[in-house]
């Protein structure tokens, strides 16, 4: 069961459920997320059975950005979560996005993670995609966790980018 406009506002007002969030942004079962910062991935990568290397990231500072045609980068939001015990969240691209030609890489938000989120983001056209810093790129929606659920325990936790 997904929570509507009404719960999460309960929530981020009396559990701190987002931070950082503009409440404007809290729409009828979800919640605009906006973009902070943009990064440039720079290296290989590797992901086995027993070990991962994650590639070398670098942080675009100019802005507006500009997304080079067929390129992935990845970018946090502006917003942190505070997942309580019996939510669990997935991030939605807003349609604006894919009406551009432009595609986000998103995952499970598990209960018990804290900071903010990073989305893949990969401008699909072969022409460039502009984007304001704060610009409106996802949507998250969150939904009731039935029988006892885990925290999150992973290495991301924080909002950590790598």
């Amino acid at each position: 069961m997904y929570l509507g406009h009404d719960e999460i506002i309960r929530l981020i007002k009396e559990q701190n459920l987002l931070e950082d969030i503009n409440l404007n942004n809290v729409q009828g079962c979800g919640v605009d997320l906006e973009i902070e910062k943009l990064y440039r991935i720079n290296s290989n990568s590797y992901l086995g059975v027993d070990r991962r290397e994650l590639p070398e990231v670098e942080e675009i500072h100019e802005t507006p950005f500009i997304l080079s045609p067929n390129t992935y980068y990845l970018c946090l939001t502006k917003e942190k979560v505070n997942m309580p015990k019996d939510l669990i969240a997935f991030m939605l691209p807003r349609s604006t996005l894919f009406r551009s030609g432009v595609s986000l890489r998103t995952a499970v938000i598990d209960p018990g993670y804290r900071g903010a989120l990073t989305v893949g983001i990969k401008n699909e056209m072969n022409f460039e995609f502009i984007l304001e810093k704060n610009a409106r790129i996802a949507q998250v929606v969150f939904s009731k966790i039935y029988g006892e659920a885990l925290d999150y325990n992973g290495k991301y936790q924080g909002g950590k980018i790598r």
